[in-house]
């Protein structure tokens, strides 16, 4: 496993208007490690596609896979050939399993990604499509898209588009990493909501930087995936002066999905 010095969070959440259409999250996250480096990567899935939580699963997987593969090549992420190969092999992947499934799996294959390759000396950001990153405190959102057609990569194996690259958004010195979050664009809403009461008692769901500066989040490794699941549960309490209930909605109505790491304290 990796020896860098950063501790990880990831959790994700069903949508409270998924919820309400009777779909599935669609939204997914993976993170690996090895000798080499860790790669962490989350995706969102095209709405408008009935299985396309089967892509973004197998999408997150075939990224980490082909980043890890490149690091034991002993390919640089500072080097200008990473990304575009890393799209390549992402697109062959994706291609070989469309034909084993023996059906059009293209419209499953639509998925969005944010993700970061760190190694022992430099950090890459990356992505395609829509979503938000946050690196040591500052907040990056990607899009909107036009028409809410974001640049999906495997537009590519139909299309034969070009133009669906693997994006960098940052390249710094590992040294230089503290924090760094990785989420769908339903975090977007979720960083919106810092005023906001919780639906159920009287706390404030609080600023992003919760996330990444309190440590309960690192110690358990499913606390993430409960504070988002405490966002969006449904409240309901009896209002007894007029004789009804009172419900509150969950407070994020897209599917949401993060990866946080933090560098381990007292590690350089």
């Amino acid at each position: 496993m990796s020896s860098l010095p950063f501790d990880v969070a990831a959790g994700s959440v069903l949508g409270r208007e998924h919820a309400r259409a009777g779909r599935n999250n669609q939204d997914a996250w993976c993170v690996r490690a090895s000798e080499h480096g860790l790669v962490a990567v989350v995706a969102d899935g095209c709405g408008s596609q009935p299985c396309s939580e089967l892509g973004a699963q197998l999408g997150v997987r075939r990224v980490v896979q082909a980043a890890l593969t490149r690091l034991a090549e002993d390919e640089r992420v500072d080097e200008a050939g990473f990304l575009p190969g890393l799209r390549e092999d992402v697109l062959c992947l994706l291609s070989e399993l469309r034909g084993e499934l023996g059906r059009d799996t293209l419209g499953d294959f639509l998925f969005t990604v944010v993700g970061a390759v760190m190694t022992p000396s430099h950090t890459l950001v990356f992505s395609a499509g829509d979503g938000l990153w946050a690196l040591n405190g500052e907040v990056h959102s990607l899009g909107p898209f036009p028409n809410n057609a974001p640049p999906y990569l495997a537009y590519a194996l139909s299309r034969g588009e070009e133009d669906t690259p693997l994006v960098r958004q940052a390249l710094v010195p590992t040294e230089d990493v503290h924090a760094l979050l990785l989420g769908t664009d339903g975090v977007a809403d979720l960083a919106k909501l810092a005023d906001v009461v919780m639906p159920s008692g009287d706390e404030r769901v609080g600023p992003l930087s919760r996330l990444w500066t309190e440590p309960r989040y690192f110690e358990n490794p499913d606390a993430l995936r409960r504070r988002l699941a405490m966002l969006n549960r449904e409240s309901v309490r009896a209002d007894f002066e007029a004789r009804r209930l009172v419900r509150t909605p969950g407070l994020l109505p897209d599917d949401t999905t993060l990866v946080v790491l933090r560098r381990r304290m007292g590690r350089a």
